[in-house]
């Protein structure tokens, strides 16, 4: 029931909320102008910036790099002299260089890979500023970028008055930013985060508090607890599709995650926004069907691999077997959760790219811990936000080009052709993606000095390709049991971040670009229709190909291969 319960809420919420995105995101007039509004032009007044000035692809993408260039600089300045900064009442010391490099990359990404305990190695002016600044904004980016290649897909917003082979109005960044942020990001999370505390999430400025165990005679007087403004943090993480928790332990903590209510709102936020994104991408096109093409898509997948993790969770832990009643695998989770609640929150995590946890994947049976991976691989089942459906339209010019090859039809999406550049563009992404995961996986794996693996075998291959499947997906989510805290883990997950990422976005805004330059075709007999099922059906297969397949040998070496041995009663 609590599987339904939060599927079925996620969609009922995120259909309003996506109708609303679209007014928002298109600039169209709304009741909530005489709230914003004034804000909303003060900004772009200390901006210097007119939110009416079009941009084209180019311009769209430097605006993009230049912002995240100058909040990787703040962020990093920060974690490097947080000793010396203010609301620092626990004196925490400054990060290493090389933590400081992956974590502001991590957080500036929408990954939230965390190489680090933030109760113990973040001062509160860095969880507050430099943190939560990059968990709003990263995922602002991601939409403004998806909204741009929507409208580039629709020939720009001065389709009708320009010529073919111009340069097309992909709307302004800045505008885009603006509006995301101040209509859609930030009322949510205030909402969100007077629930969590309402439920017990602590919000306060106060220093850790001390308590007295109950063994305080055996010789521990005192447990040190530390707090602070969690709630706000725990609101953004999951609605923005952050993960990155206060605490090192993430949404496992009590304090992060008090009671079963606490935890069925934070499972429903994690997809609720990427949910609305599909509602919202209908809304901006035009087209239903599209909407209805997505949800059969990614609701297929999200079926499938949701079905096997919780499957697998509801099986016994093979390490137990004999020593205790056959009963659910409950090593490494939270017994207020349960095996089904966590293999829920395990697929749903992964499957968002929002990487927050309540249970330890690494202690999962082998079939969640497969489902978990091929979610990162596929990487736009639901997705993060913006960049989820970025993914999908990927798979869809893909699947359109492959489809055009198979029936003799020329390839092209709502009335414009994919020819050479575009396929090249998209191809070059979709083969960075093992070129970068297994070659760093082998590498790795090849100088045992430097991974750090608690486990041989099987599961120590798992641990070393989830830890960059992570990072490379915007995930954040681990297997743990590496020395992830060392200059090779930080700098090698710090490559891969940014290859995750920034590809992703800039490559299919180019695509836009040059789609939108094109004049569209009027539909006709010859005209390849995406909104089919026979489409559906294709671009799973497109996607089970290259997201799956191309993976098949490191997937059959690790959790496939820990299945099996396990199921031989061969536990290594």
């Amino acid at each position: 029931m609590s599987i339904f319960l939060a599927f079925g809420l996620a969609v009922l919420l995120a259909w309003p909320l996506g109708r609303y995105m679209a007014v928002v995101m298109q600039g169209r007039a709304s009741r909530l102008d005489v709230v914003f509004g004034p804000v909303e032009r003060l900004i772009y007044r200390a901006l210097r910036v007119n939110p009416e000035q079009g941009m084209d692809w180019r311009a769209y993408a430097l605006a993009f790099l230049g912002s995240n260039v100058a909040l990787f600089v703040i962020a990093c300045t920060v974690f490097l002299t947080q000793a010396w900064l203010p609301l620092n009442p626990d004196g925490i010391p400054n990060m290493s260089w090389h933590t400081a490099l992956h974590t502001t990359m991590s957080f500036l990404t929408n990954t939230d890979q965390q190489h680090y305990s933030g109760q113990t190695q973040l001062s509160y002016f860095s969880q507050m500023t430099a943190i939560v600044t990059l968990q709003v904004l990263s995922p602002v980016m991601g939409l403004a970028a998806l909204v741009a290649v929507l409208r580039g897909m629709l020939g720009g917003r001065n389709a009708a008055t320009s010529r073919e082979g111009e340069p097309r109005d992909l709307g302004n960044y800045w505008a885009d930013m603006t509006r995301a942020t101040l209509r859609v990001v930030l009322p949510m999370c205030l909402l969100l985060s007077l629930a969590l505390t309402w439920q017990g999430v602590p919000a306060t400025f106060s220093g850790a508090h001390q308590g007295t165990p109950l063994d305080a005679s055996a010789g521990m007087a005192k447990q040190v607890i530390p707090v602070g403004p969690v709630s706000p943090m725990v609101a953004i993480k999951q609605l923005g599709t952050n993960g990155g928790g206060w605490y090192g332990p993430n949404s496992a903590v009590p304090l992060e995650n008090p009671t079963p209510l606490s935890n069925f709102m934070e499972v429903v936020s994690i997809p609720l926004i990427p949910m609305a994104c599909i509602f919202m991408a209908g809304a901006f096109v035009g087209r239903r069907r599209f909407t209805m093409l997505i949800f059969a898509v990614m609701g297929t997948l999200c079926v499938a691999l949701t079905t096997l993790a919780v499957t697998s969770e509801q099986q016994p832990n093979a390490a137990a077997r004999g020593l205790i009643a056959d009963a659910p695998n409950m090593e490494g989770k939270e017994q207020r959760f349960g095996a089904v609640d966590s293999a829920l929150w395990a697929a749903m995590t992964t499957q968002v790219n929002n990487g927050s946890v309540d249970a330890m994947h690494d202690s999962m049976n082998p079939g969640a811990g497969l489902s978990t991976m091929s979610a990162m691989l596929i990487n736009m089942i639901w997705g993060g936000i913006g960049c989820g459906m970025l993914g999908f339209l990927i798979y869809m010019w893909i699947t359109a080009f492959v489809c055009g090859l198979m029936t003799g039809r020329t390839p092209e999406v709502f009335g414009r052709k994919l020819e050479t550049r575009e396929i090249k563009l998209l191809s070059a992404l979709l083969v960075l993606q093992p070129i970068a995961l297994l070659g760093l996986t082998a590498f790795t794996l090849s100088v045992p000095s430097i991974t750090g693996n608690s486990n041989p075998a099987f599961h120590g291959l798992s641990q070393v390709f989830y830890e960059y499947t992570s990072a490379y997906a915007n995930n954040g989510s681990g297997f743990a049991g590496l020395a992830s805290g060392t200059a090779w883990w930080d700098m090698s997950c710090f490559v891969v971040l940014a290859l995750g990422r920034f590809p992703a976005v800039l490559i299919p805004l180019a695509v836009a670009g040059s789609l939108a330059a094109k004049r569209a075709a009027p539909a006709g007999n010859g005209t390849l229709r995406v909104e089919t099922p026979t489409f559906g059906f294709a671009m799973l297969a497109v996607i089970v190909l290259f997201a799956l397949l191309s993976f098949m040998p490191v997937l059959v070496l690790g959790p496939i291969g820990e299945w099996l041995s396990l199921s031989a009663h061969s536990i290594r």
